[in-house]
């Protein structure tokens, strides 16, 4: 796909902002966790979405035939084909070069960047379990959800690193 080549040629994943549609949820959710700036809406119509990500400088990520076709977004457009969040990672993180660097660094809801906080902080809010047995928390400044390194991290990287190898 010729855009696709001009827009790998202009930028690499270093500072990249990207507004998915609303067909690729998940796959905004396991870009937030590798640390990219994603914004998504689950239901925002597509005038709506071109204006926004050209005021904010934001790649569009869609699965929508129309919407690339938006003389607007010239340049500023990737059209993802496979309808598996994993190839859909793959084929993104393959185009921009994206990279698990900031793998847990934003918050999986908002995509604000996390914050780190200290222990005492949440005592009231985190499970007593897990107050007990780690000792680094992370807020989100936004939304005020509460992070921390459990079991599921290693489970998570290992699925990323499954999906951006093709395994």
């Amino acid at each position: 796909m010729g855009a696709g080549r001009a827009l790998r040629a202009s930028m690499n994943g270093d500072g990249l902002k990207f507004f998915v549609d609303s067909m690729l949820g998940k796959l905004a959710r396991w870009m937030r966790t590798i640390g990219c700036d994603v914004e998504y809406e689950r239901s925002i119509e597509d005038d709506a979405l071109i204006e926004r990500a050209l005021r904010e400088d934001r790649i569009v990520l869609t699965r929508d035939t129309l919407l690339i076709r938006r003389r607007k977004l010239k340049g500023r457009v990737f059209f993802v084909e496979s309808g598996l969040a994993g190839g859909q990672l793959k084929a993104v993180a393959d185009m921009f070069k994206l990279s698990v660097a900031g793998f847990l660094t934003r918050c999986l809801r908002c995509n604000a960047l996390l914050e780190r906080i200290g222990k005492e902080v949440v005592k009231d809010k985190a499970p007593p379990y897990v107050y007990q047995t780690q000792s680094e928390f992370s807020v989100c400044p936004e939304c005020e959800r509460i992070y921390w390194a459990g079991t599921h991290r290693e489970r998570m990287l290992r699925e990323i690193e499954g999906m951006l190898t093709g395994c």
